[in-house]
């Protein structure tokens, strides 16, 4: 193995055990939350995480056949976040006021 096919192997290998570090920490952080917007932020790392995954691995066989497989996963991370943030709007939307007119809370 030349010098530099030495060096591309231990930075991916290092790449690698960091993306699974980072993995862990997410898991954690989905696992003990505390808020729902603390779960669905580290799914979106978790989507970011799972696309730098695929890209060491196609970086360490030198194949161009995960670049469409990473498209995808990223299309889906986007759309799952905007799912979640539109949920999570809805669920956090102020009550509406009553059909009084007045709000009872108005101080004048």
């Amino acid at each position: 193995m030349s010098g530099p096919r030495a060096v591309d192997q231990a930075l991916l290998t290092a790449a690698a055990v960091m993306i699974l570090i980072a993995g862990a920490l997410v898991v954690y952080r989905i696992w003990r939350g505390p808020t729902m917007l603390d779960r669905a932020m580290a799914l979106d790392v978790c989507a970011a995480l799972m696309i730098a995954g695929i890209a060491v691995r196609s970086a360490f066989t030198r194949d161009a056949y995960y670049f469409p497989i990473m498209l995808v996963v990223a299309f889906l991370g986007f759309t799952g976040s905007v799912g979640i943030a539109r949920f999570i709007a809805v669920r956090d939307r102020a009550p509406d006021r009553p059909a009084g007119g007045e709000d009872p809370g108005e101080v004048r």
